[in-house]
């Protein structure tokens, strides 16, 4: 049987939560949100607190858990990291306020905010009251024709209390013309286009879906004591004691409720499914298990396959803490050279992509990332990184590296030259400020100072990734700038067709 559980707790939560310490500045991209749903657990307060964490790494604007019990729902957020808005005080109240039957249900949400600003209106999950009832909603993802839908909606006197994408589908889960479908809940989502993984929760159940192109994840797991779990990443589930049952799949609807798991479909899946393989390259924790396959064992072999195409002579191969350790690994063992860990980070430096201008973030980079000279002082460097965006805080990167007395610095990058926004759940910079946009690599060589630049190609990326998944199901739009949709001109009526739902345990 699941035991009670004590919350962890941090000396310094900006400095130490799991996921939290890679070292991200000003033009990086921002991590995604996480998502997490327990039905009918004794703790599910304290497993939701825990998922959160263990997703830290997902979102640390905000974060906030909603719970259904006695027929009715509460949610609590606030900004900032998952303890620094919830203390044993604050999950106390959540699992006493409803007296001695507790909560039957609970969902949480991490978020950086990718459509909509850092504001505190904006923490998810979202708690609204409908014809319906109440509903609480936590959302994973960006939708293109949100801007569309609330616009029509506010031409017609609604009001938004937030400036989140995600309160778009509460008004639509509220409109008179989904409440007259036999499915309220599938006919809003055909009405939705984008990404989006999403975990509703009602007095009654809670229910889990995810877009028909499946390009963000989520997971169905179960505890030893037969509780269901859904998540956006299966180290939720781990921590939680959970088994992997299964992805809830692209176009799914998933309910959860006092009888068990069912599922019905509100869309079939896309002809090209688009998972997103940055969820590999960066996003995901290395010991989740993303679209089949373990993040860890991927990022291995990116850097394999960048040490075979592009092989270089040098004394050390070095990470970029932290997110290019995995990659790093990888290369060092298919090259034969020695991995050494040659740059230190400083874990209790504040989060550094809000500094205002670019020489606090430059100061900022030189705080956070303490470069050994007794290590690189004359030797030739293998630096690995996962991505470059803008492009500036990278220089200032490879700038410590050489003035620490490297006599070469060579930068390889696991993934393509990024070059177009994404427009599905990564907050990446405007095309425009994307270093790699319009430009050869040799440019970007010249501009951070290095002795050799080179990016893993499309296709090494794709064989790397692709064991479990056809090379082309996977979302590579920030690199090639094929969208599977138009972005340019979102629609608002019905999306998906497939008006017929499918009803299975």
């Amino acid at each position: 049987m699941d035991q009670p559980i004590h919350l962890p707790v941090l000396a310094d939560p900006r400095g130490g939560a799991p996921g939290a310490s890679e070292v991200r500045v000003g033009g990086e991209p921002k991590e995604k949100c996480g998502v997490f749903g327990i039905w009918g657990h004794a703790d599910a307060v304290r497993r939701t607190y825990l998922g959160l964490y263990a997703q830290q790494h997902r979102g640390q604007e905000s974060a906030g858990i909603a719970v259904a019990s006695g027929g009715r729902i509460e949610g609590v957020t606030g900004m900032g990291l998952v303890p620094e808005v919830f203390d044993e005080r604050l999950i106390h109240y959540l699992e006493s306020h409803y007296g001695a039957g507790g909560p039957r249900g609970t969902i949480g949400h991490n978020r950086y905010s990718t459509a909509g600003g850092s504001l505190a209106c904006n923490a998810q999950p979202l708690v609204e009251s409908y014809i319906g009832g109440q509903v609480a909603l936590a959302h994973n993802g960006n939708l293109v024709n949100a801007g569309a839908l609330r616009a029509q909606f506010e031409q017609a006197g609604h009001l938004f209390h937030t400036t989140s994408d995600t309160e778009v589908i509460i008004h639509l889960l509220a409109s008179p013309q989904q409440q007259r479908a036999p499915d309220p809940l599938a006919a809003t989502l055909r009405r939705l286009q984008g990404a989006f993984s999403l975990v509703f929760l009602f007095p009654d159940r809670i229910e889990a879906c995810r877009d028909p192109w499946g390009w963000r994840p989520l997971v169905i797991g179960r505890t030893e004591s037969g509780h269901w779990v859904v998540a956006s990443e299966t180290v939720a589930l781990d921590v939680n004691g959970a088994e992997l049952v299964r992805e809830v799949e692209p176009g799914e609807i998933v309910r959860i409720d006092d009888r068990g798991l069912t599922s019905r479909r509100f869309a079939d899946v896309a002809d090209r499914p688009a998972h997103c393989v940055f969820e590999h390259v960066y996003f995901a924790n290395p010991a989740s298990t993303v679209f089949g396959r373990n993040v860890q064992m991927v990022r291995e072999a990116l850097g394999e396959a960048l040490a075979r195409e592009a092989p270089v002579p040098a004394d050390y191969v070095m990470p970029m803490p932290d997110s290019g350790r995995s990659a790093a690994a990888g290369y060092a063992r298919a090259s034969g050279i020695p991995y050494r860990e040659g740059i230190v980070p400083n874990r209790y430096v504040g989060r550094t992509f809000i500094k205002p201008t670019q020489d606090q973030r430059n100061a900022a980079v030189r705080l956070k990332l303490n470069v050994i000279a007794e290590i690189v002082r004359g030797k030739r460097v293998i630096v690995v990184d996962d991505s470059i965006v803008r492009g500036t805080t990278t220089k200032a990167k490879m700038d410590q590296i050489r003035a620490a007395g490297a006599s070469e610095v060579h930068l390889r990058i696991s993934c393509p030259p990024i070059r177009h926004p994404c427009y599905f759940g990564v907050d990446f910079a405007e095309r425009s400020q994307l270093i790699a946009h319009g430009r050869e690599v040799e440019d970007v060589r010249a501009f951070l100072g290095v002795d050799s630049l080179h990016y893993l190609s499309l296709r090494g990326l794709l064989e790397s990734a692709s064991d479990t998944r056809p090379a082309g199901h996977w979302c590579t739009a920030c690199y090639t700038g094929d969208y599977r949709i138009d972005i340019e001109h979102p629609v608002t009526e019905i999306v998906h067709e497939s008006e017929q739902l499918r009803i299975f345990v």
